[in-house]
C-alpha cells in the first residue's frame, strides 16, 4: 500500500466527492495520506477530515501566501490543534517568493515562528520553498533540532544535499514524470532510498500522461512508477521502502 505524504483534498476541486474517493483510496492500492492545511482554517478541517477517515493524517500550518494571516492568537491556536493524536507533522509552511502574496519579512517571521513551535511540540515541520532556496536554508539552520521534509523538491542535488545534513528528508510528486524535470530526475537518481518520500500535491500538478486533469492520492502510484525507471528498481519495492519511511518519519502505525 502506498503513502501519499503530501495532498488537499480540501480543496473545492474535490466539493462534489470528496468522501467517497477517500473511501475509495485503498482499493487502489493507497494505504494512507497526509491533508496538509494551508491556513488557520484548512488547518482546523485537516484534523476534523483525519477523525473522520483512519487512513488521512492531518498537518497543520500556515502556508508563505496565507502568512498575512497570521495574528498574536495563531500560535496559541495552531499549538492546541497540533496536539490532536491525528496530526503528524507541522505544515506545510516555508517561503514563497513567485508569487509573494505575502510580504516576504512577513513570510519568514512566520515561517520561524512555526519553526519554533514544531521544536517545543516535537513534530516534524512540512517545507513548502519556492524561488527562496537561500532564505529557507537559512530558516531550516537556525532549527538544528527540527527534523522535516522538503515536499514536493523541485530544486538542485546541492540543496538536497545540504537538506539532507541537516537530516531532512525529500518528497518527490508528479513534477518528477515532466518532460523538462532534469533536476528533479537528478535528484530521484541520486536521494538516499532512506530518505525518500512520495507525494502528489492533489489536486495539483498530476502525473504524465495525467498532465492537465485533477490530481488525486491513487496517481501517487505514477510518481513511484518513474523513480523506479530513473533508479533501476522495481515499483513494488519504491513502493515498500517510501512507505516504510512514511510511517516512521510521522509516526504511523
Amino acid at each position: 500500500m502506498y503513502y501519499d505524504t503530501h495532498a488537499h483534498l480540501l480543496d473545492e476541486q474535490f466539493d462534489e466527492d470528496r468522501h467517497s474517493l477517500i473511501l475509495s483510496l485503498p482499493g487502489q492500492g493507497i494505504g494512507w495520506y497526509n491533508e496538509c492545511g494551508s491556513d488557520m482554517d484548512t488547518s482546523i478541517r485537516a484534523v476534523a477530515l483525519a477523525k473522520e477517515h483512519a487512513m488521512v493524517y492531518a498537518a497543520v500550518g500556515v502556508h508563505p501566501h496565507s502568512a498575512k494571516e497570521w495574528d498574536a492568537h495563531s500560535a496559541g491556536e495552531l499549538k492546541s490543534l497540533a496536539k490532536n493524536s491525528k496530526v503528524v507533522a507541522i505544515g506545510e509552511i516555508g517561503l514563497d517568493y513567485h508569487y509573494d502574496f505575502s510580504q516576504r519579512n512577513t513570510q519568514k517571521d512566520v515561517f520561524a515562528h512555526q519553526m519554533e513551535l514544531a521544536w517545543g511540540l516535537g513534530l516534524p515541520v512540512i517545507i513548502h520553498s519556492r524561488e527562496a532556496t537561500e532564505d529557507t536554508l537559512a530558516v531550516l539552520r537556525r532549527f538544528p533540532h527540527v527534523t522535516g521534509v522538503l515536499h514536493s523538491f523541485s530544486g538542485s542535488v546541492e540543496t538536497m544535499r545540504e537538506a539532507l545534513s541537516m537530516g531532512y528528508y525529500i518528497s518527490l510528486s508528479g513534477v518528477v514524470t515532466f518532460k523538462n524535470a532534469k533536476k528533479t530526475v537528478e535528484v530521484a537518481a541520486e536521494v538516499p532510498i532512506e530518505r525518500l518520500l512520495i507525494e502528489t500535491d492533489s489536486p495539483y500538478m498530476a502525473p504524465a500522461p495525467h498532465r492537465g486533469k485533477r490530481n488525486d492520492p491513487s496517481l501517487v502510484k505514477c510518481v513511484a512508477q518513474k523513480i523506479a525507471e530513473i533508479r533501476g528498481m522495481d515499483t513494488a519495492e519504491i513502493e515498500r521502502i517510501t512507505t516504510a519511511n512514511a510511517k516512521r518519519f510521522f509516526g504511523v502505525e
